[in-house]
């Protein structure tokens, strides 16, 4: 039977070795390529092993490890080592790629350092919807590669169909552009499942009975509109 986000403990980054807040920076400011300050994530899912994201799916056809794959540039401690940790939002970015492949019915392919990456990798110069696990960089819908302005452009008008306020980057080879996929954004995503306390104490120690039921509902969330890639 294959695993979903209730069989995952949800953490407080707050109270993780400091080895790890470190590297995820829980609750830190981080400025975008414009100046704007967000406040980084701070709960998390735990993921134990590799194993577990590829049979762990987030919704009918998307599974956790599509958005969790990064290269070298990544922390070693993050890339080689378990557990790793996600932000909760992570069920939202699964729920509109999953819409987007119902709605061209073909499947959706991320990109290596496409979904989630941490504030420690080296292309996390400045604040991302990708360090909030709400961003996605699709390179291919079905057998087509979207490195044209067309195909950009095609997809990014069907997925602001799915959701108007979802933050397409335009076609093009500048900064906040982008010329060899589809970058969606759903913005700067602080997902606070039920049964945490922001005040600062821990949530359950981890219980896998919190979880996120919220997430699956329409638009629970804050969203910004993201501007970088």
């Amino acid at each position: 039977m294959n695993q979903t986000t209730r069989d995952l403990p949800v953490v407080d980054a707050l109270r993780l070795p400091e080895e790890i807040r470190a590297l995820l920076r829980p609750d830190e400011l981080l400025a975008d390529r414009a100046g704007r300050q967000h406040r980084l994530p701070r709960f998390f899912y735990e993921v134990r092993s590799w194993s577990q994201a590829k049979e762990l799916l987030l919704t009918p056809h998307v599974r956790l490890s599509e958005l969790l794959i990064v290269d070298s540039r990544e922390a070693p401690r993050l890339l080689e080592d378990f557990p790793h940790y996600v932000p909760c939002a992570v069920s939202l970015l699964a729920r509109i790629i999953e819409d987007l492949r119902a709605k061209v019915g073909a499947p959706v392919f991320v990109a290596a350092n496409g979904g989630y990456r941490s504030p420690a990798h080296r292309l996390s110069v400045h604040a991302s919807p990708h360090l909030w696990a709400a961003a996605a960089d699709i390179y291919r819908v079905g057998d087509t590669w979207l490195n044209t302005q067309s195909s950009v452009e095609k997809y990014g008008t069907l997925a602001r169909e799915l959701l108007p306020d979802v933050n397409v980057l335009p076609f093009g080879h500048q900064p906040g552009e982008t010329d060899d996929h589809l970058h969606l954004a759903l913005g700067y995503l602080r997902a606070v499942p039920a049964g945490c306390d922001e005040r600062g104490s821990e949530l359950n120690s981890g219980n896998p009975g919190a979880t996120l039921p919220a997430l699956l509902a329409p638009s629970p969330f804050e969203s910004a509109s993201a501007q970088t890639s």
